[in-house]
């Protein structure tokens, strides 16, 4: 989802937000235009929100704050989303990736260190996964399998870390350590040393294949998880450039292009081998889309404002920050 550390300059943000141009947008027809609304506020001056994330249970809808680590959550009684866990909450400096699994766990990445585990009925926190030494990371986004294993990706190391069930049993009340699954660097074009590359990832309904975006390569890689194989998917008529969010519903894929300001859906073949570009809108409504959801039919996309200087720059917000409902894609 989000793709700098707190500690770079605004000059060395802006290039990393950067790394491909975007293809222009083809006019659309007035019967077919997107409609961009407001669905929720998200209360804070300086929120940047990054990840959203939906409970299959009940539809809930949490997002999280790269500024500071809050994560709101919005259960459609009313517009103004409430804190769920405060700013700093655990340690927690950032709250990128969000995904709540099928028990009623949330998981929350933080950037600089890993992810930890809530659950969303106590609030409480499970355990903690952190990546291990002190060399540059950035943990970035999250999906979850069936079989309740967790995969997240680090935009700077270009790898994907796995939590399995048995490591969260294992770390339950305490802290674990995420280990490298799949190293998708010799996979990418060539990229500059601290770039980053590895964003959003997603996995296939019945747990076959992960798809993760290469955010400045512009390209889709598709990894199994039983072999830890890595293939390019074959992009047909566009490309992954700025891609941050990922969502994959009945063999359509949706992705957030960040500070583009587009939102694309692609047509994926049932091995996950090839997408096809159904749409691609642009919007300035979207105002930098970092991640979205599909909830009952429904899409939800964050605005996450990056684009306007971002938490590191000298921009100011426009406020309330909100989470925009999409209709029409």
């Amino acid at each position: 989802m989000s793709r700098f550390p707190r500690s770079v300059s605004a000059a060395v943000l802006a290039a990393a937000l950067l790394p491909a141009a975007a293809p222009a947008a083809a006019a659309e027809p007035a019967a077919h235009r997107v409609r961009v609304t407001t669905a929720y506020e998200l209360p804070g001056d300086r929120v940047y929100p990054e990840g959203i994330a939906a409970d299959p249970r009940t539809g809930t809808l949490y997002a999280g704050s790269f500024a500071d680590g809050t994560v709101y959550r919005m259960s459609g009684r009313g517009r103004v989303a409430e804190v769920f866990l405060p700013a700093g909450a655990d340690g927690r400096d950032t709250a990128n990736g969000l995904a709540v699994d099928r028990h009623g766990r949330l998981w929350v990445t933080d950037s600089s260190a890993g992810v930890t585990v809530y659950d969303v009925r106590t609030r409480r926190p499970l355990a903690r996964f952190d990546v291990p030494g002190d060399g540059p990371r950035f943990v970035n986004d999250l999906a979850i399998t069936p079989d309740g294993t967790a995969y997240l990706t680090d935009s700077l190391r270009a790898v994907v870390y796995r939590v399995a069930p048995r490591d969260l049993a294992a770390a339950r009340g305490g802290t674990g350590v995420l280990e490298p699954f799949a190293d998708l660097a010799p996979a990418l074009d060539p990229f500059a040393p601290g770039a980053y590359t590895l964003n959003g990832v997603v996995a296939a309904p019945d747990g076959r294949y992960l798809l993760v975006a290469d955010s400045a390569g512009g390209d889709l890689h598709r990894l199994d998880p039983a072999s830890g194989a890595v293939e390019r998917v074959a992009l047909d008529g566009g490309d992954m450039a700025l891609a941050d969010g990922l969502d994959l519903r009945h063999g359509r894929l949706w992705a957030a292009h960040n500070i583009s300001d587009a939102l694309t859906r692609w047509r994926v073949s049932r091995d996950g081998r090839r997408a096809r570009l159904e749409r691609r809108v642009v919007d300035a409504a979207l105002d930098a889309p970092t991640t979205l959801v599909r909830v009952r039919g429904g899409l939800y996309v964050v605005r996450s404002q990056f684009d306007d200087g971002g938490p590191l720059g000298e921009g100011v917000p426009e406020t309330p920050f909100t989470v925009a409902a999409v209709r029409g894609l």
